[in-house]
């Protein structure tokens, strides 16, 4: 099946702390997006890869590439106000009605390409597929009355690429917009597709505080990267 790769970056990271989009930051002389987009060229140098960015910071992006000489061949598509427009947008942009498409945050840079490949394969046979880790803290949930403690053993907690079959998803983004919709998971799910789960990566962090960045170049430190 063709493959296709959706890398939303269309946030400004206000929780990160800076006057520049997190996914703009370098990592290790390196803007952080530059390393998600090369983690999906690594996994199959035929993948179509598409990235929804702030259309303030479009021409930036480019004079990055250029000066970074970063040539990965990727098309840019405006994002939206939520996440939902902007993968909504991207998702419309490719003109295949059949494929298998990841959508993956444009903050987890340090995805595998083992991550990566697995779900395709497991979305091309089963039509949607998410990774999750087990939930190691533990969890209260607040209501009207105050907290009371959840059983973590039940509990999972989400990453991306959630990957599905292109036709799944064009027609679950024909939805209108819900607050439900929390990931594309949750879109597909609203429109009655089984979502089948697959093993995440401790190491696949989405790059939210400062602090994270210290965890990230550790890691590609240990990677030799």
């Amino acid at each position: 099946m063709k493959r296709y790769a959706i890398i939303v970056a269309g946030g400004i990271g206000a929780r990160f702390g800076s006057t520049l989009p997190k996914q703009f930051v370098p990592l290790r002389n390196e803007p952080i997006l530059m390393h998600t987009i090369r983690a999906f060229f690594n996994c199959d140098n035929n993948v179509q890869i598409v990235v929804a960015l702030p259309s303030e910071y479009i021409s930036m992006w480019k004079d990055l590439c250029v000066s970074h000489r970063f040539d990965i061949p990727h098309n840019v598509v405006e994002g939206g106000e939520t996440r939902f427009e902007s993968v909504k947008k991207a998702l419309f942009s490719i003109p295949e009605s059949h494929g298998v498409v990841a959508v993956h945050d444009g903050a987890r840079p340090l995805v595998s390409t083992k991550l990566i490949e697995n779900s395709y394969l497991t979305a091309e046979r089963c039509g949607a597929a998410i990774p999750v880790i087990p939930v190691t803290d533990s969890i209260r949930q607040l209501d009207r009355n105050g907290s009371h403690a959840l059983s973590r053993e039940s509990l999972v907690a989400v990453q991306t690429p959630q990957t599905f079959r292109l036709e799944i998803l064009k027609e679950a983004y024909t939805a209108a917009y819900s607050p439900m919709f929390t990931d594309d998971a949750s879109v597909a799910e609203f429109r009655g597709t089984e979502i089948t789960l697959l093993n995440g990566e401790v190491e696949n962090i989405k790059i939210t505080h400062p602090v994270d960045m210290k965890t990230a170049e550790w890691i590609l430190a240990e990677r030799n990267e």
